[in-house]
């Protein structure tokens, strides 16, 4: 901590020197004696620097007030209280934080009265920190100034994106499902026994309990309620292959604002949701959240998946998940793979998981590779480029023909599709009872 504000000149009083020298400069030309001017004029303004620098007062306390929690890619405001005793012409104040939080790791602005607004504008998830205030003010001439510097222990929660909650799209899925999505009990559909009633005409016969109708001599049918508590799953992959931008993003942060989404719609539905994050060893691990209000809690665990450099250890991951499982479930996969070693180490891994549960696979497709394969021929150069990015997405189709053919659903999608192609084929499986 800076105990003593510096005196320091301000732009003013440099070019204030500097049109003293330019002065001097002139008068030498005129004159040989006359030049002594320039330097004498030069101690004036010294003078009135640290005269200015003194009547602008000391810094009496500062204040930095940073907003606990914030959305990646959303923009919040850090308000800083600076509280001088003086004579004070203007104020500016500079913030060291956390690069996550703010490109280049600092912010800087002019103070408005006795506060200035700083704009946060978080680019990745995780704890960024505040960490050191300057502030720098001037003497009512403009001349002088001083410059102070305090510690701050402040830190900012970078969550993810919650914008695919509010997407009209999911909105409309949540008003037109009929899968038990709201809270109410939905007789008549689903595989979970209610009660028997009595048979109506255009009922389905094979509903018709024989014995209780035999006994009652009349007929009875059986009335079923969907099923509800089904446990989800979604793993993600936090290796170096996620932490790829796709459009100003890295593709885990992609990953987690689509597994979210679907987190809150299976959370409204009664479902049960857990996070499961990896990456050369087991990252992340939560218990199942129960209802809408665990949404929040599910969030901010999902903050704390950091961004890994090596590689993915596939085995160990999905092993260690499937000893947690007590009873069949829906695991969403959230990965991509860069090369065939890699996916094959994937796929035998993948092979085990589905045979105790319900596995759906999710990748962002390669639209930079789809763009290239697709160029037009107007070079050797771009002709070699298409050829390998033909055989990479070749790579690509065959991993994913292999993944269905073991009995794996794949869902691949462009980045701004990857959440609603998701939710889609979630609520497909709720339909078609298809996770217990």
């Amino acid at each position: 901590m800076t105990r003593f504000a510096l005196p320091v000149p301000s732009e003013r009083a440099v070019r204030a020197l500097l049109a003293c020298t330019a002065l001097g400069l002139a008068l030498a030309v005129v004159g040989s004696a006359a030049w002594t001017a320039a330097p004498l004029l030069g101690a004036a303004v010294l003078v009135l620097v640290l005269v200015d620098a003194g009547l602008a007062g000391a810094l009496r306390g500062v204040e930095v007030a940073a907003p606990g929690e914030m959305a990646i890619g959303a923009a919040a405001d850090v308000l800083v209280r600076v509280r001088l005793a003086g004579r004070v012409r203007a104020a500016r104040v500079a913030l060291a934080v956390d690069p996550r939080l703010a490109e280049g790791g600092r912010l800087e602005g002019d103070c408005v009265g006795d506060e200035a607004r700083l704009r946060l504008r978080p680019s990745r998830r995780g704890t960024g920190q505040v960490s050191r205030v300057w502030v720098r003010w001037s003497g009512p001439l403009g001349l002088g100034a001083r410059a102070a510097a305090r510690a701050v222990e402040a830190s900012v929660r970078v969550i993810p994106d919650l914008a695919g909650t509010r997407d009209p799209a999911i909105r409309t899925l949540l008003r037109q499902s009929q899968e038990g999505l709201i809270a109410r009990r939905l007789k008549g559909e689903g595989t979970m026994f209610e009660a028997l009633a009595d048979y109506q005409p255009g009922m389905d016969r094979r509903r018709i309990d024989w014995k209780a109708s035999a006994r009652h001599a009349t007929l009875y049918a059986k009335e079923y309620e969907v099923e509800r508590n089904n446990q989800i799953v979604l793993a993600f992959d936090c290796s170096r292959a996620m932490c790829e931008p796709v459009a100003g993003m890295t593709r885990l942060d992609r990953m987690l604002n689509a597994g979210l989404a679907m987190a809150w719609v299976a959370l409204k539905g009664g479902d049960r949701v857990s996070l499961f994050g990896f990456a050369g060893q087991v990252l992340l691990a939560t218990p199942f959240g129960t209802g809408a209000r665990d949404f929040h809690g599910l969030q901010v665990a999902a903050a704390g998946l950091d961004y890994g450099s090596g590689e993915a250890n596939f085995t160990l991951a999905l092993a260690s998940l499937s000893a947690r499982l007590q009873r069949r479930s829906l695991v969403v996969v959230f990965s991509e793979f860069t090369d065939p070693a890699g996916a094959e180490l994937m796929l035998e891994a993948l092979g085990r998981l589905v045979r105790h549960h319900r596995v759906v696979f999710v990748t962002m497709a390669d639209e930079e590779l789809e763009e290239i394969a697709s160029a037009r021929p107007e070079g050797i150069r771009i002709v070699a480029a298409a050829v390998s990015a033909g055989a990479l997405l070749r790579q690509r189709a065959l991993v994913h023909q292999r993944l269905r053919g073991m009995g794996i659903e794949v869902v691949e999608a462009a980045h701004r599709q990857v959440g609603t192609r998701l939710l889609d084929r979630y609520l497909a499986i709720r339909r078609a009872e298809g996770i217990g």
